[in-house]
């Protein structure tokens, strides 16, 4: 098996749906991560949207298996496996290389707060050499609203160049597009610069970055690979107003209520509307509006439907 190749384009911490007893539902994962492929967008899975940090390594684990056994190509994943506990990220990330997925989405250990950069440094350094894989691609995840622990462009400098094959891309999620072009200013050798928003995916991509990894790509997937596969066309400004008038009709909730709401409403299933504690869903006044605000803008999951009943 040939080495992965580095990761471009749109792809989307996809949305687990959990059964009434709150436990995962990894046929309907399955169905929903299918319906994604066929949208051309990648699959972030167990990220922020994902209720990741909601879910037991053992979980996460058992999604991915049914994933890959259901034919779901590995290349096209990217697992996060960045846990606060040092050994969980090691087994996170050596399972996801066992299984042939594309890279894999770490966060910093995020617990404590105000660690220095030589700490982070070591957590990350360690994970790579305790997996000890070739195949390894790490895209680092920098969440500081989330995770209040950041990753400086120093740090990044330094990990790319003690481990040039192996950590070989961002997400910056920072909310900051002067921090997200820093890095694609810094100019490492082939690094892959992921913009945590598609509000940002225009602007990286004239500026030499990779794409985005974005919440809204689980609603809006095609209209946001379009924009990524045609950002020098004529209408990339008008396509990114768009983009952007859809993302804020989501953002004026709390945004993963607001997705599996959004997902429960255009593919029939009402289950999808279920999230995990701490989270709590829309109330039916919420999910009301949110709906009515998207049929204003003509709003569709084409598709959705037919998947989710497959």
């Amino acid at each position: 098996m040939s080495a992965p190749q580095r990761f471009s384009g749109v792809l989307t911490p996809v949305i687990t749906p959990f059964n009434e007893d709150l436990s995962p539902d990894s046929a309907k994962f399955i169905q929903q991560c299918r319906w994604m492929l066929s949208q051309n967008v990648g699959l972030s899975i167990f990220g922020t949207n994902s209720e990741a940090n909601s879910l037991t390594v053992e979980e996460k684990l058992d999604l991915l298996d049914c994933l890959i056994d259901a034919g779901i190509d590995p290349l096209k994943l990217m697992p996060g496996t960045g846990c606060c506990a040092l050994g969980d990220s090691v087994r996170m990330t050596a399972h996801a290389v066992k299984r042939g997925c594309g890279g894999v989405l770490m966060l910093p250990p995020f617990y404590y707060k105000g660690v220095s950069d030589e700490g982070l440094y070591r957590n990350f350094a360690e994970i790579i050499e305790r997996v000890g894989s070739t195949d390894l691609r790490v895209y680092l995840y920098h969440i500081p609203p989330v995770a209040q622990v950041g990753l400086s462009h120093d740090l990044i400098e330094r990990l790319v160049k003690a481990y040039p094959e192996t950590v070989v891309g961002v997400k910056d999620s920072s909310g900051d597009w002067d921090n997200t072009e820093g890095m694609i200013k810094r100019g490492w050798d082939d690094f892959r610069v992921l913009a945590g928003s598609e509000t940002f995916l225009l602007q990286n991509m004239r500026a030499g970055g990779a794409g985005c990894i974005s919440a809204t790509a689980n609603v809006n997937p095609a209209a946001i690979n379009t924009l990524y596969e045609n950002w020098e066309a004529a209408d990339a400004d008008d396509q990114q107003a768009a983009l952007d008038e859809i993302r804020e009709v989501f953002q004026a909730f709390p945004m993963i209520p607001a997705l599996k709401a959004a997902s429960a409403h255009y593919s029939g299933v009402s289950s999808w509307a279920t999230v995990r504690p701490p989270l709590v869903e829309l109330t039916a006044a919420q999910s009301a509006e949110l709906i009515a605000n998207l049929k204003n803008r003509a709003f569709d999951m084409p598709g959705l439907a037919e998947a989710a009943s497959a």
